[in-house]
């Protein structure tokens, strides 16, 4: 008898959930309270630019990368449109510090070089490191695909469980080069004695090992996944998010939508914020108030606050790698800080088209920010903010561009249009509490407050998504990919993908 599942959310782990059940014969319904599907995927249309919302860089999709063979499984891989970013340079990080560029380039010897070129006497550090990195990497099964083993007890070495920056310290002497190898730390949440190493290496070495760009805008992709949910008999329902969760017991019986349409299946799959969920619960007791309070007190990441800029023709030319500014060296590791002047650094890139010419016609710059700074306007909806948070906003974008001016003294020359994003906007069009750009934060000081597994005590629901394991483009897939498995079968997708026929 077939299965159905409906999947609350339609971001990028409600599709990719929804894709490997809908390959593997499950009914599906994928219900978007947005226009668009995608969550961190979307795009959206100003000044007739198309930008993308979240996910400007991605990771595993080189050859043999793990989302690459997540897709190829799929047999979506023809569909989507990529740009490798320049293998000699990856990024560029500058310090208004000591105005300092450093350029990182891409694979374990390279990446190496490049970091020596400007500390020679820490070259065998570094290969120690990068080394360290892999080695952390290895003991994440899921991280290449391999198949589960049947262990009660999962051990794990002393650096995966320390502290990002311990971690970085036990191999690397110079102290600002220890700031510059944590230079992604916007990009997982980096903080201070809190995140975990592992954190630190997985995302680290996707970038190592190559990073990409879709062209065209994410949300190519994000309807690519909708149309394949479709095409294999499901439903993606987009406007009209979920009111109620509606349960007998400990199992979910059906969800009504805020149009009031009622939808049944075997499983239910939150794929949005699992404070969000417990939010449309009609009886709180489906879950142990223990496990409600837990899922309430686990911190958020940090936010963030974007322009999103039209430039003029043929002022600004395309960048194939993105850039990141930094003020200190000591502050790449404060900005989950309020404490501390906005902002502390921010990253800027030039998104791609497909066939993607000289010049640039548009720019994105994005910049840490802790919920605090917006925390006086979290009773307002979109539109409806007020004078004062649009003249607040007016502000954050003249910080920013001042910064830019440092490096392109003519910068404000190029700009037709801006658009700006703060943290309130994340958390109402993602539904991301605080607006998170990364989930639940992942402390090392107490890994089981942070560790949120994809099945719940209810006997049909399960999650998936950010908040359940890593985040972004690569870190979500993984955790669908377990999701599925508890429907399907321990390692029944992990098999399919690897080319293994159970018998």
């Amino acid at each position: 008898m077939e299965k159905s599942a409906v999947i609350i959310g339609g971001g990028l782990g409600g599709l990719f959930t929804g894709a490997i059940l809908s390959k593997e014969g499950v009914k599906v319904t994928v219900i978007e309270k947005n226009a668009t599907v995608g969550g961190g995927l979307q795009s959206f249309t100003r000044f007739g630019e198309v930008y993308d919302t979240g996910m400007h860089v991605i990771g595993g999709m080189q050859e043999n990368g793990n989302i690459r063979r997540i897709c190829e499984y799929l047999g979506i891989m023809d569909q989507v449109h990529i740009k490798d970013v320049d293998p000699d340079v990856i990024d560029t990080l500058y310090f208004a510090e000591d105005k300092v560029t450093y350029r990182i380039a891409q694979g374990r010897e390279n990446y190496v070089d490049a970091l020596a070129a400007y500390f020679p006497e820490e070259r065998e550090n570094l290969k120690n490191y990068v080394d360290a990195l892999y080695s952390i990497v290895d003991e994440v099964r899921m991280f290449s695909l391999r198949p589960e083993v049947n262990s009660f007890l999962h051990t794990y070495s002393e650096d995966f469980m320390i502290s990002a920056n311990d971690f970085i310290a036990k191999y690397i002497t110079n102290k600002r080069l220890r700031q510059v190898v944590a230079y992604m730390n916007p990009l997982y949440g980096g903080q201070d004695q809190i995140t975990p190493a592992y954190i630190h290496a997985l995302i680290s070495v996707l970038y190592i090992n190559g990073p990409s760009r879709f062209e065209g805008g994410s949300q190519l992709f994000a309807n690519t996944l909708k149309d394949y949910i479709i095409g294999n008999g499901g439903e993606v329902v987009t406007s009209d998010g979920v009111a109620k969760v509606m349960s007998l017991e400990k199992s979910i019986t059906e969800v009504i939508t805020r149009k009031g349409r009622s939808f049944q299946g075997d499983w239910y799959i939150c794929a949005i914020h699992p404070c969000a969920f417990l939010e449309l619960l009609d009886d709180p007791t489906l879950l142990p108030k223990s496990y409600r309070n837990r899922l309430n007190e686990i911190p958020n990441t940090y936010s963030a606050f974007t322009l999103n800029i039209k430039l003029k023709p043929n002022t600004f030319k395309y960048i194939n790698h993105s850039s990141f500014y930094m003020s200190t060296y000591e502050d790449v590791w404060n900005f989950g800080r309020d404490d501390k002047e906005w902002p502390l650094g921010f990253l800027y890139m030039t998104p791609p088209e497909i066939g993607q010419g000289e010049y640039s016609n548009k720019i994105i710059i994005t910049a840490p920010m802790v919920w605090n700074e917006v925390k006086k306007w979290e009773n307002t909806t979109v539109g409806h903010r007020g004078e004062e948070y649009e003249q607040w906003k007016r502000e954050c974008a003249e910080k920013l561009l001042d910064r830019m001016t440092e490096f392109y003294p003519d910068f404000r020359d190029y700009i037709e249009e801006i658009n700006t994003a703060s943290p309130l906007t994340i958390r109402d069009y993602y539904a991301s509490k605080e607006g998170g750009m990364c989930g639940y934060l992942k402390d090392c000081n107490n890994m089981t407050l942070s560790r949120v597994p994809v099945v719940t005590k209810a006997t049909n629901l399960l999650l998936t998504g950010q908040n359940c394991g890593g985040h972004g483009f690569c870190g979500v897939p993984l955790t669908a990919i377990n999701t599925c498995e508890v429907i399907l079968g321990q390692n029944y997708v992990l098999n399919k993908i690897n080319g293994i026929n159970e018998q």
